[in-house]
């Protein structure tokens, strides 16, 4: 079985990475820096499974592209897209510079549409595949002094629907995963306990749950919320 995940080396995407590789999955990986790149690279490769590690801007176009050559051709075919490479910048959506809207919106959603396109033809092609879109909780409501942050998740939930209506008559699944506040690197420095977090193990095992079901099922939206959450 083989596996993509974008932005990698991080947070919820490196869980991502290290479960699957104990699941056994051979993984392409996408990151900007490459010596984290190559940590995760040797960690994976420790897990027995074959990796490709390619750095790769995600808010670049033809970087994208080529990974998605570069990872299609090393294996052939693809089980899993997990698209979870974006970025999150804060402030007011009418007061911010529109570089922070055009930088999340390459970041949080072209990215995933182009190598969705991709693999998903992949995948429609062999008759089977599962697609995860790392959305937001504010993908469906917005979030305080997150403007362009939540109109770029919402389009990439709906992007979700899309792929999900189109794709599921060839029997390729795809699921959105909306988290709510995770114990990640944008945290970095907070006083807040981090057991008050959803944490990115929670939502690589719930992929990897998923993952396990029936052929006939498809997990249309997966919501991790923290149980009680305490910003003081």
């Amino acid at each position: 079985m083989n596996a993509i995940v974008t932005g990698a080396t991080k947070g919820i995407g490196r869980a991502i990475a290290l479960k699957l590789a104990d699941e056994g999955y051979n993984l392409a990986v996408c990151a900007r820096t490459t010596s984290d790149l190559e940590t995760l690279r040797e960690q994976l490769s420790a897990k027995g499974v074959k990796v490709l590690a390619i750095p790769t801007d995600c808010s670049l176009k033809t970087e994208v592209m080529a990974f998605a050559q570069q990872a299609g051709k090393a294996f052939g075919t693809i089980d899993v897209l997990v698209n979870n490479a974006g970025t999150f910048w804060p402030g007011s959506l009418l007061d911010e510079e529109d570089e922070a809207f055009e930088l999340q919106q390459q970041l949080n959603l072209n990215c995933a549409y182009y190598l969705s396109k991709f693999f998903g033809r992949m995948m429609r092609e062999q008759r089977h595949g599962h697609i995860f879109n790392i959305c937001s909780v504010a993908s469906t409501q917005p979030v305080e002094n997150a403007g362009s942050y939540s109109v770029t998740k919402a389009a990439m939930l709906s992007l979700n629907h899309v792929l999900r209506k189109e794709l599921a008559q060839y029997h390729v699944k795809v699921t959105a995963v909306l988290p709510g506040s995770t114990l990640t690197a944008s945290w970095e420095g907070t006083t807040i306990n981090p057991e008050s977090f959803v944490q990115p193990d929670d939502i690589a095992s719930s992929i990897s749950s998923i993952l396990k079901l029936s052929t006939g099922v498809n997990v249309d939206e997966l919501i991790l919320k923290p149980l009680n959450f305490n910003h003081k």
